[in-house]
């Protein structure tokens, strides 16, 4: 699964860590996390992010 980082804040969505605190369990890849999750750190929506290269 891949990762993707916030283009305004650079956070960085692990699915492998998943977001437990705003609902999305570990292991939860990007394209699942519900339309209406917004970055943790600025608030933006999943449009506002792009996969990190590795």
């Amino acid at each position: 699964m891949k990762k993707y980082r916030c283009i305004p804040c650079g956070y960085i969505y692990d699915p492998k860590e998943g977001d437990p605190d705003n609902g999305v369990a570990p292991g939860t890849a990007f394209e699942d996390i519900p339309d209406d999750w917004q970055c943790p750190i600025c608030f933006v929506g999943k449009d506002e992010f792009e996969v990190v290269d590795e």
